[in-house]
């Protein structure tokens, strides 16, 4: 049995005891406003043999000039082409006969990008620890400290992508369309474009919703309930065709649990604008709107 959307603690040390060897757990703890925080965080404390994803080392290219490698998205946080990433994941020693498990310290803002890049590599067996490393200590669960021991290298395979990457080309034509339902799942205010603390140009792109990111998350820590997630969100669409949805933000991370909290509500996959606000705004010619 493998899970693809959500794990609980109790199923992940389940998955630890009994099949340990098939098992690699990635804390993807990060922090916007202190970079090196999300490692410090790790190196403190961390699930036993959980490798470190970091934001913008490893989920990101931030490369820049001739020798720059390639990328697959624009903004701030650019993601690495699928074959790039693949020989990441080969150091680390992630097979493709593996269950992959991610969390973080965030509610999901910076696991649910590893979630969505093993998904776009083409590997199912990828779930989010439900509650993150608070719902682990909550628990009991056992923890490490500093780097645990080198992995060996495996011979990650690409498989064609599970997921969607939508480009801002592609997100520009449809514009007004039926086909495409944009939601952005920034703060209230961002969205508005009242205030706009990281990329130069505030507003959002026309026609798009707004949901939160945390909006996913109940007060416990855990993604709220499948019914409560789908009367938001059939709410949010009011009609629109959630087969049409791409979701974004500012930079093309906290839209994921987002893109989580529809599939968890038992919708098809929707599509990611990996770009988001950071790359939309980039360009003068692109339309902005606010309010």
């Amino acid at each position: 049995m493998s899970y693809t959307t959500l794990v609980s603690v109790a199923q992940l040390q389940a998955l630890q005891a009994c099949s340990p060897q098939s098992l690699m757990v990635f804390d993807c703890s990060f922090d916007l406003a202190n970079p090196a925080a999300g490692r410090e965080h790790y190196l403190q404390a961390h699930i036993p043999g959980a490798v470190h994803a970091d934001l913008d080392k490893d989920l990101s290219v931030h490369v820049v000039g001739p020798d720059a490698p390639p990328t697959a998205s624009g903004g701030r946080h650019p993601l690495p082409s699928r074959e790039r990433f693949a020989i990441w994941l080969s150091q680390v020693g992630l097979r493709n006969d593996m269950q992959a498990v991610v969390y973080d310290r965030n509610g999901v803002n910076y696991a649910g990008r590893l979630w969505w890049m093993l998904k776009w590599l083409g590997h199912d067996a990828v779930a989010v620890l439900d509650g993150g490393w608070q719902a682990w200590q909550a628990a009991g669960g056992a923890a490490e400290t500093g780097a645990p021991a080198a992995h060996f290298q495996s011979n990650f395979e690409l498989k064609p992508p599970l997921r969607e990457l939508r480009t801002a080309t592609q997100v520009r034509a449809a514009l007004g369309q039926a086909g495409q339902t944009v939601i952005d799942a920034r703060a209230p205010a961002r969205y508005r474009g009242e205030v706009e603390p990281l990329d130069p140009v505030a507003g959002h792109i026309p026609g798009a919703l707004n949901r939160p990111f945390t909006s996913n998350i109940a007060a416990n820590g855990l993604f709220k309930p499948a019914a409560e997630l789908r009367g938001e969100f059939d709410q949010l669409l009011a009609g629109r065709d959630a087969a049409s949805v791409v979701h974004q933000c500012g930079s093309g991370v906290s839209a994921l649990p987002n893109l989580i909290a529809m599939e968890i509500a038992g919708y098809a996959p929707t599509a990611l604008f990996a770009g988001s606000w950071s790359e939309w705004c980039s360009d003068p010619g692109r339309p902005v709107e606010k309010g």
